[in-house]
């Protein structure tokens, strides 16, 4: 797996066979400690999805929205998905090594949820 840096890229859902076409996404990546400890903080919206690597666990204190997080682990497999309102603590998942971020809803409307994988393209 490549490594990244801070800045734009797409994301896109691989769906599994006879499950339509991939959905691509607007993404930003965040892998700067200053990025990733920024991450949506003092945002009103997002326009696709914020990558967060590394990370294993978020928080949505002084958040404005709530939010979708899915957990990925090495391979950029969901290991897990949440929704997040603001004022929260999320539990630090043991395999997960990125960490994608939506505002709420989004996620299920691309498709994403445990055991879907996920590619990031520059």
């Amino acid at each position: 797996m490549a490594r990244w840096r801070d800045g734009r890229g797409e994301l896109t859902v691989v769906r599994g066979e006879g499950e339509g076409v991939p959905v691509r996404v607007p993404l930003e990546i965040a892998t700067s400690y200053r990025a990733r400890t920024k991450g949506l903080l003092g945002r009103d919206s997002l326009d696709g999805a914020l990558l967060l690597s590394p990370a294993n666990s978020v928080h949505t204190f002084r958040m404005r929205i709530p939010i979708d997080v899915a957990y990925l682990d090495r391979r950029l497999r969901v290991i897990a998905v949440r929704t997040m309102p603001p004022g929260r603590l999320g539990l630090p998942r043991l395999r997960a090594r990125h960490v994608l971020e939506a505002e709420a809803g989004a996620m299920e409307g691309w498709g994403l949820r445990v055991g879907a994988r996920v590619e990031v393209g520059l």
